[in-house]
């Protein structure tokens, strides 16, 4: 029987070892827009698309972690920041384990985007513009948070008291205004593939 590994011996299983494994480099995929604009929507489809293509693959929700991971933050710039920051190395820490992260937040503004996509090597941080104008956000809005934000109800409310600075150079830019949830996943997963993220789509 041979002896078991010595403390000294063993090491820990690294990035590489895991990416190896599951046939896929550890990844963010950080879809950025405006409430309304689809990104919940898209991010659960893409989601399932890639579960069902065997992906190690997992999704953070804005509202879900507002709700527990967030809890404690509100809606000014500082704390918007922290949102981001911390939302930030969840997703990092998870592709470090070869994860693809989707990521679904507002997430208004360039720096903190920046930030975390200057966290990541060259290759890992996918920026996925939900580009939709404004007026059909509205229309979508079934909560009615547009509403109380124009009236004052709400205050910091990204689009209309507060800004949104959308990207300048996303790795994607989706226009959900005029195309179908299908047709955005094949855009996302046509980048994926291109880009060498996944060996087996």
């Amino acid at each position: 029987m041979k002896a078991s590994p010595t403390r000294k011996t063993l090491k820990k299983v690294d990035l590489n070892q895991r990416e190896n494994r599951f046939h896929q480099k550890g990844t963010i995929i950080w879809l950025t827009g405006l409430s309304g604009a689809g990104k919940t929507t898209v991010s659960i489809a893409l989601e399932n698309a890639l579960f069902e293509q065997n992906a190690l693959v997992t999704l953070l929700d804005g509202d879900v972690v507002r709700t527990g991971l967030n809890s404690d933050l509100g809606f000014s710039a500082e704390d918007r920041k922290e949102n981001i920051r911390r939302i930030g190395e969840v997703a990092r820490l998870l592709a470090q384990q070869a994860f693809v992260v989707i990521v679904a937040f507002i997430s208004p503004f360039r720096d903190d985007r920046d930030w975390v996509r200057n966290s990541m090597d060259n290759g890992r941080f996918i920026e996925v513009f939900v580009d939709c104008p404004l007026a059909v956000c509205e229309s979508r809005d079934t909560k009615g948070l547009y509403k109380k934000a124009r009236k004052g109800e709400i205050q910091d409310f990204t689009g209309i008291s507060s800004p949104y600075e959308p990207p300048l150079s996303p790795e994607i830019h989706l226009n959900t205004a005029e195309d179908t949830v299908e047709e955005c996943i094949e855009q996302i997963i046509r980048h994926l593939t291109k880009t060498d993220v996944f060996k087996k789509i």
